[in-house]
């Protein structure tokens, strides 16, 4: 109990470091072509971050969901593939389908660490202004979007 109590607190001390602070500038490949992605990317709209890799486990138990925020257009999802192959993530994503607008290549970890990424799954949400509203550690479930994300988004 103690262990899972730490944890809890660890997680609201990971949020309240990156939340309420602008997306950091970045330029990296799309996973699914080599055009550039960039933080102008994340302005206008609403947006969340998905983290995620063909060697997370986790992220395999979120896919359903994500899948279903998609098909609901309930925000637009953006994948950050990081340190992944370029031709397992694109194989994977053809196979159990694409949530995403598109993902970010992040083959060496640079956008993450930038981002206080520990490991996949992590997601963020973003707001038309490009800050950081939201950040979650551990798989998303429907449960978690709308006690962490949907409350957020409904201001």
């Amino acid at each position: 109990i103690l262990l899972f109590s730490f944890l809890d607190k660890e997680e609201d001390q990971l949020r309240s470091v990156l939340v309420d602070k602008n997306f950091p500038d970045f330029s990296l490949p799309k996973l699914e072509s080599q055009k550039i992605a960039t933080g102008q990317d994340f302005t206008e709209l609403p947006s969340i971050l998905n983290v995620w890799a063909t060697w997370c486990i986790t992220c395999r138990v979120e896919h359903p969901f994500l899948m279903r925020l998609k098909e609901e257009s309930v925000v637009k999802i953006y994948g950050l593939n990081y340190k992944d192959q370029r031709e397992k993530a694109l194989k994977l994503l053809d196979q159990i389908g694409n949530p995403y607008e598109f993902s970010i290549f992040d083959q060496k970890g640079k956008l993450a660490l930038d981002l206080g990424v520990y490991g996949a799954p992590e997601t963020f949400l973003i707001d038309e202004k490009g800050v950081i509203r939201v950040r979650h550690v551990g798989v998303l479930t429907e449960d978690i979007w709308e006690k962490k994300f949907k409350v957020v988004l409904d201001e």
